[in-house]
């Protein structure tokens, strides 16, 4: 109840969604070094791109070597992927990480993500989240509540389940 609205919060959809931005913002995803280094085909804008965001892609389990005397768009080779139980990283996720620090009305660039890592994160945080149906103790279910103030988008869990519902305003109907 908030200053005379009632609303419903959806426990696991809240834990999930908690457990979610923190795995994207404190995870550095380990690296798998490949044997045989893999040339990219990138312009000139691009390997700037890479290069003044190199920590985005070191974050992100990425690695690359540069060799300064090939003519641009042959200087950057891939010599590692994130390591991942069942995921399988490649150029095309480099590609859309390139993208996406490209366009310029994304937000948080210290906070992106490739779309398979969100996905892998999502699934994660949904497994180690509370379930449905698991009885908790008030002071669980203040820490949920209490960790939505802390959340930077907590209106929805990851896979777009909402985290609460408004129920009733009973100013209005009293």
């Amino acid at each position: 109840k908030l200053n005379g609205n009632v609303f419903i919060i959806d426990q696991h959809a809240t834990d999930e969604k908690f457990r979610y931005e923190t795995l994207r913002k404190e995870t550095k995803i380990e690296n798998q070094k490949l044997i045989c280094p893999k040339s990219m085909a990138l312009n000139g804008a691009q390997e700037d791109l890479l290069l003044s965001y190199i920590n985005i892609f070191d974050k992100n389990g990425f690695s690359f070597s540069f060799d300064e005397a090939e003519e641009p768009g042959k200087r950057v080779s891939l010599t590692g992927v994130p390591r991942s139980k069942s995921l399988v990283f490649d150029e095309s996720d480099v590609q859309e990480l390139l993208w996406l620090l490209s366009d310029e009305s994304t937000l948080n660039i210290d906070n992106l993500r490739p779309s398979k890592v969100h996905r892998m994160f999502a699934s994660r945080a949904c497994r180690s989240a509370v379930m449905i149906g698991t009885p908790l103790d008030f002071a669980q279910m203040r820490k949920i509540v209490d960790h939505m103030a802390d959340m930077e988008h907590p209106w929805n869990c990851p896979h777009g389940r909402p985290t609460m519902r408004h129920v009733v305003d009973l100013l209005r109907i009293l």
